[in-house]
């Protein structure tokens, strides 16, 4: 995959294009890569994403708090190339961009710049100043200029339409099971192995802490069974989410992760922590006899989860 942080250097034949976040490379978002891969094919052209950055809501309400991304750009970057898409074009969202209205985006930057001979919309794509461009608005202009719009239809699963909200809404309600068939994939939080306070090695649980990206999206607080990334090889493990109360005073949220039958040193390496199931809520133990007890039995729970 090509990918482009400039229009200028983009040069396709019968580009088939699509426009979106992307936030997370869902399963919705796969069936519109599939109908762009198999609409690039039918004309001989070449399937394309532009995917704005940073996020819409990052740039128009930058003082509410709390929104997390599922994917950082390089996540999503690899994500893509392995749904098999051929040029991504990472486009600036500004201020100044969000006010181009939709007719405006088709004609000034899809036509006379990208020169796409077809454009792929999911189910409730809006795009435009105040996303006023809805399905017979698009349609209206493109053909203007010679260019399809198709529509893609919601993907379904227990008849419910998946999307990156409700991907979100699980993974901080700690429903990682509906979150991860949604994605098609674990949810992964990776990042660098930093230093800790080192308590975890004196309970007989050594953790490695990780150094998220962030405006990645941090899950519901708990302990949680996960299979960890290392050098391409996967190994079981658990990870805690939280502020680790029972050792420490500090109310700041950090992920670290305690892996199965490994004792590697892993300071400064980037590991990938994939969250398979919920174990428990984060609580306050009497002393660390207590939860030393409370970790061999997530332990266990972590094990048969993992089978």
């Amino acid at each position: 995959m090509k990918v482009y942080r400039s229009i200028k250097e983009f040069n396709v034949k019968n580009p088939v294009l699509t426009v979106g976040t992307f936030d997370g490379v869902h399963l919705g978002h796969k069936k519109i890569i599939e109908k762009l891969i198999m609409g690039a094919k039918q004309i001989q052209g070449e399937s394309v994403i532009l995917t704005l950055h940073p996020h819409p809501r990052k740039v128009l309400f930058p003082d509410r708090n709390g929104f997390g991304l599922l994917n950082t750009l390089e996540e999503k970057i690899k994500l893509l190339e392995n749904a098999g898409l051929k040029h991504l074009i990472i486009y600036p969202f500004t201020k100044e961009f969000a006010a181009l209205s939709s007719c405006d985006f088709i004609e000034k930057i899809l036509y006379n710049k990208l020169k796409i001979k077809q454009l792929i919309v999911g189910h409730d794509h809006h795009f435009g100043k105040d996303r006023q461009g809805n399905l017979e608005i698009l349609r209206n202009c493109a053909n203007q200029f010679g260019t399809d719009v198709v529509k893609v239809e919601a993907l379904l699963q227990n008849n419910q339409k998946i999307s990156s909200t409700k991907i979100r809404n699980a993974l901080l309600s700690g429903d990682t099971l509906t979150a991860n068939s949604y994605l098609g994939y674990n949810y992964f939080l990776s990042g660098e192995v930093i230093s800790g306070n080192k308590i975890g090695r004196t309970l007989g649980f050594p953790t490695a802490n990780i150094q998220t990206e962030q405006d990645k999206l941090i899950p519901k607080t708990g302990v949680y069974a996960v299979k960890v990334i290392v050098d391409n090889v996967e190994y079981k493990g658990m990870s805690n989410i939280g502020s680790k109360p029972t050792v420490s005073s500090k109310p700041e949220t950090g992920t670290e992760v305690h892996i199965f039958d490994f004792n590697e040193n892993l300071y400064g390496s980037t590991i990938e922590v994939q969250l398979v199931n919920y174990i428990r809520k984060e609580r306050k133990f009497k002393d660390k006899k207590a939860l030393k007890k409370q970790l061999s039995h997530d332990k266990k729970a972590a094990f048969s989860l993992l089978i």
